[in-house]
């Protein structure tokens, strides 16, 4: 049947670009990063572990605050039935 032509697709030169360095390197202060690296590095670690540490002791503030509920709704049911009798 019909089929459209489609044009045909021109080819792009090709050219090479050469990059060009426009600004002078970054003189250094006379400091090494190094040390700033290694506290940096510290800092981070201390805080994962200390937000560990907090997230277990909230883990376990409400295990046993579950389990003294549950405690309290035995202690509670127990000594109900046994005024009733």
């Amino acid at each position: 049947m019909l089929r459209p032509k489609l044009p045909d697709i021109p080819t792009l030169p090709t050219t090479t670009v050469t990059p060009q360095q426009m600004h002078a390197p970054a003189s250094s202060a006379g400091r090494p990063v190094a040390p700033y690296v290694g506290i940096g590095v510290g800092a981070v670690a201390a805080v994962v572990v200390v937000g560990i540490v907090l997230t277990a002791l909230l883990a376990a503030v409400a295990v046993s605050a579950v389990s003294v509920a549950v405690a309290a709704v035995v202690l509670r049911s127990v000594l109900s039935s046994a005024n009733k009798r």
